[in-house]
């Protein structure tokens, strides 16, 4: 009996080898068995678009907005995302795709530039730990939301003259400063007025409980351990989704990636119906609309900036999880479905945002643009402050912070997918039997990495990482990006492969993709880059500026993301064979691992270059064998 199943055993073995070597996480019905797909289209929409729509949706594009012309700012907006935008989704997306590989070994395709795809992922990896901060920023608060009224709604402290609802005014009468002197019935002349600035409630918390800041940058202080806490969570969440990846994080996103779209429809039902809504939503896009800002350059490049940054390009996500796709799934409609689902919820999220403000000012009696903020001023002194204002005031507060939880990590998601992916493909054999013990490490080193950033300091190191690294370097990416995928590796042949993916199209459908590709996007980056470096002024927060030790730590962080562009340039080049100029040329082709993951998808297009390839190597030793990399 022992020698009949022995018998059976391997039978079994030699009809079906994959059996043994399959990853027990992976389902069966993958067309890539190896690395593991999908489970359906909608993980994968889903995933991505919560990778896109991130912070800078809800806290950026509504201030930009506003400051640019309002409604007229929808103009520049719309226009850079079609000559931008959706040409750089569909370009990464469908690299991705094509080779089923993570931002690294994608260069096959160009190996000397395979130091871009390590710096995408250095920038991840950096922007990952303090995105892991703004979570955990989101969580404190929305735990700090269950308790009636908000902690941030009125001062601590009466007696402190530091925090007050409304700015503390003065009147120098005779000579003797006079507070509330509209309170006494007074008159005063305007040159006898004096405001004293003072925080907000809000701000007051923000400052001096949630953050407990620090003076600056060089006065660290312990770490604070409800940060601390919440950062751990934070991680846990994370690690629990991806424990499995894609197949665990494909399910999750049905809640995260939906969730805020019904928490900005309920803020926005009721803000609209609160008193001086109108106001708001006027100064956002409306009546206040400001045509005469199109004529601004500022205008445009802060549109273009938005399009790019918001859509994650650059980054390393998108090649990440378009690798996960069938080989031939619509990737040129998935590109439309999420760049224009992106931009619609930025648009969206403005009028749940400003309607609220709007009332905020109402109640102060105050202009709409002295409540307006961007960034970490929006999410967590603004609009908390405004919606403390509201009847059943935690309740609308926790769905907020609880929106702000979700979409942050969505985006998270993806980038621990980035880094994990990459160790992978690096070493299969390593880590393929092991993918949860390599995300909860990753997870793990992150929140270790983190903790500098929950110290007293720790909003100037986040700050810092996200002037710095988040910034112009993602220009400079993608702009060697485009340029080695349409000049050096080939525009042509770059279409050749993306219609074995989706069918083949006519010569005029791929018209305005190559005039996109070659020639009107690199332009506008580098216009942009040019600019933004420019135009560079060291980081400060608030009024608090960085000592020179600090910017100089900032500036190692850009050369540790660049350095690996000349480091694996030059690596290459001497390990390469033959004179300089052949060693440039085979540098500057495809590698043999270029190809579709799968035999099956190779077809006799790659089955026969890959063999010119080996027998031209072999033969003649000389010869550029690939010949038209230009248009």
């Amino acid at each position: 009996m022992r020698k009949y199943s022995w018998k059976g055993f391997k039978d079994l073995i030699l009809r079906n080898p994959v059996v043994v070597d399959q990853d027990p996480h992976l389902d069966s019905g993958d067309e890539n068995a190896e690395r593991g797909n999908w489970s359906n289209k909608r993980d994968y929409i889903l995933s991505m678009i919560g990778y896109a729509v991130g912070l800078g949706n809800i806290w950026r594009f509504p201030y930009l907005a506003y400051k640019n012309g309002g409604g007229a700012f929808l103009i520049p907006y719309f226009t850079m995302l079609v000559v931008t935008g959706i040409p750089l989704f569909f370009l990464e997306s469908a690299f991705g795709q094509f080779c089923s590989q993570g931002p690294i070994n994608v260069w096959r395709a160009v190996p000397i530039l395979q130091g871009v795809g390590i710096g995408m992922v250095m920038v991840t990896l950096i922007v990952s730990i303090y995105y892991n901060v703004i979570i955990a920023y989101s969580l404190y608060y929305m735990f700090a939301s269950m308790q009636f009224p908000l902690p941030w709604s009125s001062c601590p402290n009466q007696t402190d003259t530091s925090c007050s609802d409304t700015p503390i005014v003065y009147c120098n009468m005779s000579g003797v400063l006079t507070a509330n002197w509209t309170q006494q019935s007074n008159t005063c002349n305007s040159s006898d007025i004096i405001t004293k600035a003072v925080q907000s409630p809000s701000e007051y918390y923000w400052d001096n409980v949630a953050l407990q800041r620090s003076s600056d940058l060089g006065e660290t202080g312990p770490v604070v351990w409800h940060l601390a806490l919440c950062l751990l969570l934070s991680s846990i969440l994370v690690a629990a989704a991806l424990i499995r990846g894609i197949k665990s994080s494909g399910k999750v996103v049905y809640f995260t990636a939906t969730f805020p779209y019904a928490v900005i429809l309920i803020l926005l039902i009721r803000g609209v119906t609160l008193e001086g809504a109108k106001d708001g939503i006027e100064f956002y896009i409306g009546t206040q609309s400001n045509l005469t800002k199109l004529t601004e350059a500022q205008v445009w490049k802060d549109a273009a900036t938005q399009t790019f940054y918001s859509l994650s390009i650059g980054w390393g996500g998108l090649m990440t999880l378009a690798s996960y796709n069938n080989f031939h799934n619509n990737v040129f409609k998935d590109s439309f479905v999420v760049t224009l689902t992106n931009a619609g919820t930025s648009v969206f999220a403005g009028f749940a945002i400003f309607s609220i403000l709007g009332h905020m000012a109402h109640i102060y009696k105050i202009p709409v643009e002295e409540v307006v903020k961007e960034g970490f001023g929006l999410a967590f002194i603004a609009y908390p402050g405004a919606l403390s204002k509201l009847p059943i005031s935690p309740l609308w507060s926790i769905l907020f912070f609880f929106m702000l939880l979700t979409v942050g990590l969505d985006s998270q998601f993806a980038g621990i997918e980035v880094l994990t992916t990459c160790l992978l493909d690096a070493f299969p054999k390593a880590f393929k039997s092991k993918r949860a013990l390599l995300t909860i490490t990753t997870c793990s080193v992150l929140y270790l990495l983190g903790l500098p950033c929950v110290t007293r300091a720790g909003i100037y190191w986040v700050t810092l990482i996200d002037q710095f690294v988040a910034s112009w370097v993602l220009l400079f990416l993608v702009l060697l990006e485009i340029v080695g995928i349409s000049y050096v590796y080939g525009g042509n042949r770059f279409i050749k492969d993306i219609e074995m993916m989706v069918g083949k199209k006519s010569f005029g459908f791929w018209l305005w993709w190559r005039a996109c590709w070659f020639f009107i996007s690199p332009c506008i980056i580098l216009v942009i880059l040019g600019w933004s470096v420019v135009t560079f002024a060291p980081p400060t927060y608030g009024n608090v500026e960085y000592p020179s030790w600090g910017l100089a730590l900032g500036w190692c962080m850009v050369v540790f993301v660049l350095i690996w562009i000349p480091a694996v340039a030059v690596y290459k080049l001497i390990k390469a064979n033959g004179n300089p100029w052949k060693r440039l040329k085979s540098l500057c082709s495809p590698s043999e691992g270029w190809h579709p993951y799968l035999d099956i998808h190779r077809g006799e297009r790659y089955s026969k270059e890959r063999c010119f390839r080996k027998k031209s190597e072999k033969n003649h030793p000389e010869v550029n064998v690939i010949s038209s990399s230009w248009l």
